[in-house]
C-alpha cells in the first residue's frame, strides 16, 4: 500500500490550494482515508476523513472552508482549502487505515510522505 502526496506550496493569508492523494486501487476501496496535518511543536491531528461508508468528518477549524473529496476512478483523493489561514501552516499527511482517529488511523495505519503548507500573513 503506497499513499502519495502532493500539492502543497506557500500562500497569502485568504488564497487557496489543493492537496491530492493517490493510493493503490485496494486501498482506496477497502479503507477510510484522511488528511492530518502537524504544525512545528505539534502534535500531528486530523483534518479531514471520508469513512468507509463515505461519511466526512473535519476537525472544527476547517468547517467551511475545507471540502474532502475522492476521485474513485484515479484512486485520488483530495483537500480543497479555501480561505487559508497562517494557523494552517503546517506538514499534511495524507493516511489511511480501518477508521480516523484524531492523532492517526486505526488497525493497519498508511502514511503518505507529508507535504508543506505554508500561508502568509
Amino acid at each position: 500500500v503506497q499513499l502519495q502526496a502532493s500539492g502543497g506550496g506557500l500562500v497569502q493569508a485568504g488564497g487557496s490550494l489543493r492537496l491530492s492523494c493517490k493510493a493503490s486501487a485496494l486501498s482506496f476501496r477497502a479503507n477510510a482515508m484522511g488528511w492530518y496535518r502537524q504544525a512545528p511543536g505539534e502534535e500531528r491531528d486530523l483534518v479531514a476523513g471520508i469513512l468507509i461508508n463515505g461519511g466526512t468528518k473535519y476537525r472544527e477549524s476547517v468547517k467551511g472552508r475545507f471540502t474532502i473529496s475522492k476521485d474513485s476512478a484515479k484512486n485520488t483523493m483530495y483537500l480543497q482549502m479555501n480561505s487559508l489561514k497562517p494557523e494552517d501552516t503546517a506538514v499534511y499527511y495524507c493516511a489511511s487505515g480501518a477508521g480516523l482517529g484524531n492523532k492517526g488511523p486505526w488497525g493497519e495505519a498508511v502514511w503518505g510522505r507529508g507535504t508543506q503548507v505554508t500561508v502568509s500573513s
